[in-house]
């Protein structure tokens, strides 16, 4: 077993030591070895913990971690990054915390989505990045100052009743963002922040995700989609017994108007509960932030196979379902069944809009 020191507030400048002196010793371990971060607050600067190893390693989070406010202390764009390992496990009842509001505060450009300011900033609380049988369990993961939590060409990993935060007016601070990844599974997970909940990105597949409480915040996405060359098709996707609540979306696929070519098929949404969400279903062919891209083309992203089923509770707004598919590669095989949302306001009843798909619609 390996501990850092007694807690203590560590300077910026080598509050990293410990931690990588710790993990460098349990890769050169042929025996498994636990990295343990007891309880109590320390201040790290940015920490990369790199496989290969001999054994597995288990590292255990007791305390709570804390990014640098100061962004000229990050030399990138990332805070904690687990690399290339095998056979880990994340667990315990600490957290890591990116300090986002006091950077943003520090530097007086709170109400911005991007800032002049910071030129250097930690997109992400922790990145897991080509990660091969994998549990992360019982963190908490706090104020990023971007993405909380990204995942990257992972296979095989597991988040289990995690919890992510962060104020509901913080921009770009997706929860958990997958892409290029295969058997994703996000189980009994509660998110609240300021965008995407869940994001699924390209190259996703075999994923699993159960049991989340979202909201407030953006919803569960995939997407978008499109917006690159060579994207790498997303299937085998399944959200289920998940609920959202205040969240701008519930469940929904966004592509970008125009730009490059790309699938979506086998994806599959049951058993949500929305709680004053104002668009519970959506798939979005004409997506556009910020107004730049060609709104009169059409999406190249091929939509298939899809399902929305047992969609049920509270809308804030009368259009509950909306599909927006392409008009060059129309919607395919869209079924939506046993919905019962309900809207209640002047602008009532509720209403759907459906384009370039015809949905089979089974149930209520």
């Amino acid at each position: 077993m390996h501990e850092l020191p007694p807690p203590l507030d560590l300077s910026y400048d080598r509050s990293d030591l410990p931690l990588l002196d710790a993990w460098k010793e349990a890769c050169g371990s042929t025996t498994p070895s636990t990295i343990v971060i007891p309880e109590g607050t320390y201040l790290l600067s940015q920490a990369t913990l790199e496989g290969p190893y001999k054994a597995p390693i288990e590292h255990q989070l007791e305390g709570n971690v804390k990014a640098a406010t100061d962004p000229k202390a990050f030399k990138e764009p990332k805070w904690v990054s687990f690399l290339h390992v095998e056979n880990f496990k994340l667990f315990g009842g600490g957290a890591f915390d990116g300090q986002r509001t006091a950077s943003y505060k520090r530097e007086g450009c709170e109400k911005h989505d991007f800032c002049s300011n910071l030129p250097i900033i930690s997109k992400h609380n922790v990145r897991f990045d080509y990660l091969t049988n994998a549990m992360v369990q019982g963190i908490t993961l706090r104020d990023s100052k971007q993405f909380h939590a990204n995942v990257l060409g992972c296979k095989n990993i597991t988040f289990e009743h995690e919890i992510v935060s962060a104020p509901k007016d913080s921009s770009n601070t997706d929860g958990i963002h997958i892409g290029r990844s295969d058997g994703v599974k996000i189980i009994d997970t509660y998110i609240k922040i300021g965008d995407d909940c869940i994001l699924i990105g390209d190259g996703a597949k075999n994923l699993d995700i159960t049991g989340v409480t979202c909201g407030p915040g953006h919803g569960i996405s995939i997407g978008s989609l499109g917006k690159f060359a060579n994207e790498e098709p997303v299937e085998g996707i399944k959200v289920s017994k998940c609920t959202l609540t205040d969240t701008s979306n519930g469940v929904r696929i966004k592509t970008w108007a125009g730009q490059f070519p790309g699938t979506a098929s086998d994806i599959h949404f049951e058993d949500i509960t929305v709680k004053n969400v104002s668009c519970s279903v959506l798939i979005d062919q004409k997506y556009c932030p910020w107004n730049k891209c060609k709104m009169d083309e059409e999406s190249n992203v091929k939509l298939s196979n899809i399902s929305f089923k047992n969609i049920h509770g509270t809308a804030a707004l009368p259009e509950v379902v909306k599909l927006v598919c392409s008009g060059t590669f129309p919607c395919e095989n869209v079924e939506l069944a046993d919905f019962d949302i309900t809207f209640s306001g002047p602008d009532g009843p509720a209403k759907s809009e459906c384009k370039n798909v015809k949905p089979i619609v089974t149930g209520k």
